[in-house]
Parts: structure tokens; sequence; C-alpha cells
């Protein structure tokens, strides 16, 4: 505190409030506060700044939690259910109902979910539903809760193998069904009369794809001999925006060589924005003993790239997607 200061103050020490008023800013010049507006101003602009980007980063995250939730009423039922257990053939039926029913009221509430061609979902026997991978699949979590509610059954799904390999995921993936994929237990699956969904793009397109909805198959025909080897029906299926609720960073040169060097499906994934999401099933691609399978699994890619065409604009806008939730009807063209 400056001499001048304090003889200022001592000279208005008769007025007591200008004398206090008059230490508060002795006090404020002593301690340095008097760039301290200056330091807030600062915090606040970044805040404004790097709030809505780590909003978007955190809201994938949110999906995680609703998974681990599932997974935890999953161990609470089973508990519950032990004795049961030697008595019930369908122990798990109301587990996936319940978690049905709180995904699909996820999906009403968060994005507006509808599907369109459920009809092309067989009541009983088997079908291979091949589908559009988004950066998270939570369109296909919708798709499996419909199933279970309005079908009464279950879909088998290949997933792929780090999946496997997350923490505490086992019970889940035991309880709806998932595998890792070989061709003749996806065929066992079909011979014995299951739905089974797979995606030949998978983590790939997950990862790499973009707003433009290019389909990353490569090469692959596994799907399609499965078809061919079980004798069933190939639906396609697309999900509109689905790009647009969650996106990947994975285009990034560096994720793309971290993928393809190590197979390390690391790319951050950002979004979890609450725009329209509408599924549609196309017409099934019935079996033919006359075709190969890298003629069906060409036939296959076409009719997905049909859905995409016909149902999505390009490049995916996720303002666009948003204010599709305002539209009350579809226009089925």
């Amino acid at each position: 505190m400056s001499n001048a200061g304090n003889q200022s103050c001592l000279m208005v020490a008769e007025d007591t409030v200008a004398f206090l008023v008059c230490g508060f800013h002795a006090l404020e010049e002593w301690l340095g506060l008097g760039q301290l507006e200056d330091y807030l101003s600062v915090l606040e602009y970044l805040l404004w700044v790097f709030t809505p980007l780590a909003i978007v980063f955190i809201l994938p995250f949110l999906i995680v939690i609703l998974l681990y939730l599932s997974i935890l009423f999953l161990h609470v039922y089973k508990r519950k259910n032990q004795l049961r257990e030697a008595y019930c053939n369908n122990l798990w039926d109301g587990a996936r109902k319940t978690l049905a029913t709180l995904w699909d009221g996820h999906g009403a509430i968060w994005h507006g979910y509808e599907i369109h061609g459920m009809d092309k979902i067989p009541d009983k026997g088997p079908a291979l539903i091949v589908y559009y991978h988004g950066a998270i699949p939570i369109d296909y979590y919708y798709f499996l809760a419909n199933v279970i509610l309005q079908k009464g059954r279950t879909c088998h799904s290949v997933a792929d193998h780090f999946l496997f390999k997350i923490p505490g995921f086992k019970l889940l993936l035991e309880v709806f069904s998932v595998m890792h994929g070989p061709q003749e237990e996806c065929v066992q699956a079909l011979k014995n009369g299951h739905l089974l969904a797979i995606s030949p793009g998978g983590v790939r397109e997950a990862l790499f794809s973009d707003e433009t909805y290019p389909l990353l198959w490569g090469k692959r025909k596994g799907f399609a001999q499965v078809a061919i080897d079980s004798q069933v029906a190939i639906i396609p299926m697309f999900t509109q925006n689905v790009r647009e609720g969650f996106r990947s960073l994975g285009t990034l040169r560096f994720f793309r060589w971290l993928y393809e060097t190590f197979r390390l499906p690391i790319a951050p994934i950002y979004g979890g924005f609450p725009v329209k999401f509408r599924t549609f099933l196309g017409e099934p691609i019935p079996y033919d003993p006359n075709v190969t399978a890298l003629e069906l699994a060409e036939k296959v890619k076409q009719a997905v790239q049909s859905l995409i065409d016909k149902h999505q604009q390009i490049p995916g806008n996720v303002l666009r997607a948003l204010l599709e939730r305002f539209r009350s009807k579809y226009k089925r063209e």
C-alpha cells in the first residue's frame, strides 16, 4: 500500500463511509485485484467458446452410460430370478422387453425415431438384415427394440471382436444374442429360424464414413455367402440422418493410420444431437441359387445405396436434420 494511499485514507478518516471505500480501493491495489474484472472477462469468453465443444464430446459418453445402466439392470434381474432359472426357458424375455421399452422411449423422445417398412420383417422364420453403420449405431439399438416390441422376436447381431473386450459387456451381448460372426455360426443361427443383422462396413464404416454417406464395404462378401448357404432373403436397411446424430473424427489421417496399422478402433466421436431418425427397410432380396456370393454382395450394396440416395440429402446437415423434427409427416416418394 503506497504512502500516498495511506495519507489519502487518513484525510477522509472523519467520514466513516468514505474511509471504508478508500480502504477497499487501497486493499484492492495492494492485492493486485485491479485486473480481476479482466480475468473474469477472459474466463467468461473461454467458457462461451469451449462449452459447446465440451458438450458435443460429452453426449456420446451418455450413450455408453445408458449401456452400462442396461447391463446393471440385467445383473439385478439375473440375481432376482436365479431361483426361477431352472424352471423357465425364457428367463430373459422380461428383461429384454423392459430394456427395449426404455430404448424405444429414448429414441422417440431424443430423435423422434420412426421406422418404415417394419412389415418387411417376417413374423417368424429367418431373414438376414444388412445395414449401414453409423459412428454410433444407436439407430440399430432402436431397431432391435422395435423388433422385440412389435414382432415379439429377438434379432441376432454380428459385432466386431473389440466389443467383446469392453469390460462389463459380456452379459449384455449374451442376452441380446450378439456374436463374433464366424460364417458357420451365422448360418446356424439362420437355419435355426432366427433373424440376423450384419453391417458389412462394420468399424471401418463407423470410423471413416462421413456426412456424404459412402459405403465402405471393400470386397466383403461373407454376408452374402451366409445368405446363400442359409437360403434366406436379405433385407437392406438404412437410417436417415444417422451421421448427423453422431460424427467421428476418424477421417483425420492419424486415426486412420492407427486403425490400419494396429487395428485400434480409436477415434473421437462427437455429437449426440437430437436430430430426426427414420429407419427404412427396403424390399427383401430373395434367395437365388444361380447368383454367386460376389454378385449378391454387389446387389445388396446397390440396394442399401438406393435407400441412401432416396432418403438422405447429401451432404448431411445437422441443422437441417434438427429442423426435420418439426415435420409432422414424412412425405413418401
